[in-house]
């Protein structure tokens, strides 16, 4: 009987056909292969020779969650639902069943922690102004009680206040009039030494002594005329000095456009006037203060108290002021 070769011939090559199928199949990583599900996903992807940015461009996963997946890094990767989502999309990227993969993975990481992880590379920071405040109330508490302790403490310490015994508070109580306490009169009012002397009008005191007629108060008025009565000047405590010596502040003009300086000896006022009644100096003068008068003319010195003041005509003294008014060429005797 004839042997057919050809047909001898095609099953040898289905069978070299189906050989080599099982042994590609073989050879195909599976998610049962490699020590965790991660280096299964790997194999699979270099044996389709595939790299991650492929990958991280058709399942719109970041690169680096792929790579953490495959080496497992589990801490750089979101919270476990993302993870777990990752996983299913990388598997059916690849062709794999994803619900295998993700069984795989949670047998693997039996984790139960579904709390959402802060994002990666986000640190958690508090506001700094939170810890002043706080440390601000603190040191304000602090500060209260530490018072209040001292405060309680010093008033310990603190002596007794005085008072007298019972026996002299009762003695005292006991010897108090009973009733209504009688006051004397009223003590005159203290005597006001700057008081000045009541001012008596000139002719006041002869119109009235002649019962305050015309006649009399013209003829009193004419014999005062016909007497004047001149005051005494004050004689002073001690010598007057006889040269102009500067005792304090010397104002007016200056040494060589003065002849006349009129020197304070006590306090006193001291007005300088010119023509026209025009004000050159006036100043309440300190005992020892002078005041140099200008060589003009029509000049008048007037002053509260004549005696108060000393002349000096080119540094000369020429005695005290003569009258509380007076013009500075009578003192030069021009």
């Amino acid at each position: 009987m004839p042997l057919d070769t050809g047909g001898v011939t095609g099953l040898h090559l289905q069978m070299d056909g189906d050989r080599e199928a099982n042994r590609h199949d073989s050879l195909t990583p599976t998610l049962d292969a490699g020590l965790d599900v991660g280096a299964a996903l790997k194999a699979v992807r270099e044996f389709h020779g595939l790299n991650l940015q492929d990958l991280a461009d058709s399942t719109r996963i970041r690169r680096s969650y792929l790579a953490a997946i495959e080496d497992m890094r589990l801490d750089e990767l979101p919270s476990r639902p993302f993870t777990v989502g990752y996983v299913r999309a990388y598997a059916n990227a690849l062709g794999l069943d994803g619900e295998a993969a993700v069984d795989r993975f949670r047998r693997e990481e039996p984790l139960t922690d579904n709390a959402l992880r802060a994002p990666i590379g986000v640190s958690e920071t508090k506001d700094p102004r939170l810890t002043l405040i706080v440390g601000a109330g603190l040191l304000v508490l602090v500060a209260i009680i530490l018072w209040n302790v001292a405060q309680r403490a010093m008033s310990q310490d603190a002596p007794p206040p005085h008072r007298a015994p019972e026996s002299a508070m009762a003695g005292a109580k006991l010897g108090a009039p009973a009733g209504p306490v009688s006051l004397g009169a009223p003590l005159p009012a203290p005597v006001e030494s700057t008081t000045p002397d009541a001012y008596e009008t000139p002719g006041l005191a002869a119109a009235t002594a002649a019962d305050g007629s015309s006649d009399s108060v013209i003829a009193a008025r004419k014999a005062a005329a016909a007497n004047p009565v001149v005051a005494e000047p004050a004689v002073p405590v001690r010598p007057l000095p006889p040269t102009f010596i500067p005792k304090g502040t010397v104002y007016g003009a200056q040494p060589g456009a003065s002849a006349v300086t009129v020197q304070a000896l006590k306090g006193g006022s001291l007005i300088v006037r010119g023509a026209g009644g025009v004000v050159y100096f006036a100043r309440q003068l300190a005992a020892g203060e002078a005041y140099r008068v200008p060589n003009l003319g029509g000049l008048t010195i007037d002053t509260t108290d004549a005696h108060a003041f000393q002349v000096f005509v080119d540094g000369q003294s020429k005695g005290l002021l003569p009258s509380p008014t007076v013009s500075p060429s009578k003192l030069t005797g021009g």
